[in-house]
């Protein structure tokens, strides 16, 4: 199994576990689910039939997105201007790693996350933003959207931003 983790913080915030798809050769997309968590109880994120989904929580019962929950990503706001003073500084700080551990990576990196970032704030409203467990403003933000369905949530990861680790 591999974990990813974030190259300048280490949180831990995607696995292969997820079908990853890597989307323009710059993030990779991973669809999640809204599940119900108990204490105690341990879900598996199989997808509960219909009539399921449709019942109220019980007590202690908690519907929650399962990325989210299992990688511990705390949601964080962002107007558009404050995002891109984020981006900028984030870019710079993966490029700097991409020069010191991939050199020839940093120009594909450099292209397609400035292009990616139009995408993002071309539709800027429709994303939730989400950081690592440890909370640093210096890491990866993660973002969530929904498909064109309108509920199937989806998570975004900087390709570049990510390292593999084997468990």
């Amino acid at each position: 199994m591999l974990l990813y983790n974030d190259i300048i913080t280490g949180d831990e915030l995607i696995s292969d576990a997820y079908d990853l798809k890597e989307v323009d050769d710059i993030v990779y997309e991973a669809d999640c689910a809204m599940i119900v968590i108990k204490e105690g109880a341990i879900d598996t994120g199989a997808n509960a039939s219909a009539e399921e989904a449709e019942e109220a929580l019980e007590d202690g019962e908690q519907r929650v997105n399962n990325i989210v929950n299992s990688f511990r990503l705390t949601e964080t706001q962002f107007d558009k201007k404050s995002f891109l003073t984020y981006l900028k500084g984030y870019f710079k700080s993966v490029k700097a790693k991409l020069q010191e551990t991939k050199p020839e990576r940093v120009e594909a990196f450099e292209k397609g996350a400035q292009a990616y970032a139009k995408k993002i704030l071309a539709s800027f409203k429709d994303f939730e933003f989400y950081t690592g467990e440890s909370m640093d403003p210096d890491g990866m933000v993660v973002l969530m959207n929904y498909r064109e369905d309108g509920t199937t949530p989806y998570m975004i990861f900087w390709k570049d931003g990510l390292k593999e680790v084997k468990i």
